[in-house]
């Protein structure tokens, strides 16, 4: 009977950890590195969430339509110890983000770095994920 309970509790605490497992991925699995790219456009939102930072863009095609990039960058953690905060991205700016696309064709991408007006290129990747 005691056996059986360990097993049971085992099993359950496999189970629950396997979303965590999921949700924080490596960089193959999801970005492909042959897919270089490079977006300029203006901050539409910046979303401080773990384990990753999401940046939202809006880039202008040459049609005049304008496409909502999401760039993928490093822990919030990890950017505020490089010296970003909140103000460091504010909505509005352009930027331009250079990066590798998702494997899956959508508009999102796994920001290496950005580059500001006044010419500046912070790095705003993860660092140890398999990134080129």
């Amino acid at each position: 009977m005691r056996t059986n309970l360990v097993m049971g509790l085992i099993a359950i605490g496999q189970f629950l950890a396997i979303g965590p497992v999921l949700a924080h991925h490596a960089f193959a699995a999801e970005f492909d590195a042959t897919q270089p790219v490079k977006l300029e456009g203006t901050i539409a939102k910046m979303e401080w969430i773990s384990p990753h930072s999401w940046l939202h863009l809006d880039v202008q095609k040459p049609d005049g339509t304008v496409e909502r990039w999401m760039i993928e960058g490093g822990p919030p953690n990890a950017l505020f110890r490089r010296g970003f905060t909140q103000e460091s991205l504010p909505i509005g700016i352009e930027i331009i983000v250079e990066g590798f696309r998702a494997r899956d064709g959508s508009l999102r991408a796994n920001g290496r770095d950005i580059t500001f007006a006044d010419g500046s290129r912070p790095f705003v990747g993860s660092f140890g994920t398999g990134t080129p």
